[in-house]
């Protein structure tokens, strides 16, 4: 369980790598710094770092308070998740289908097996990277 949902952090974290460079390359946007490595330093610079480069979204200026917050997010989106969440009863913790498989890729058994496979697959490779 917590493999695979640490796999799914990393590819979410592999996407988020991705497209401020691809957005500022071929999308015409222009943030402070695109490069992954070199944005979270912005925080430090006076002014502070401004997401997508727009001061009305997230204006962070401080380290701790960012960290706080997100801290703060994460538990509780955690503490919903394993004390149920939005499943209900009766449903699969790990891929629960119904309102959160909306293209209906679970449907036949032999293609979800597939899919299970790939995207524990693409996560180690994620978490790898």
């Amino acid at each position: 369980e917590l493999e695979l949902i640490h796999a799914r952090w990393a590819l979410l974290g592999a996407l988020g790598i991705l497209t401020p460079e691809l957005l500022q390359k071929y999308g015409g946007y222009k943030f402070g710094e695109a490069v992954w490595f070199k944005a979270g330093a912005q925080i430090f610079e006076d002014g502070g770092l401004n997401y997508l480069g727009n001061e009305g979204l997230v204006h962070a200026q401080s380290i701790l308070a960012t960290l706080g917050v997100q801290v703060i997010l994460m538990g509780l989106v955690e503490g919903y998740r394993v004390n149920g969440g939005p499943l209900g009863e009766g449903l699969d913790k790990l891929y629960p289908g119904q309102a959160f498989d909306p293209l209906g890729l679970a449907d036949d058994p032999d293609t979800f097996a597939e899919l299970k496979v790939k995207e524990i697959k693409n996560g180690r490779l994620a978490m790898f990277s």
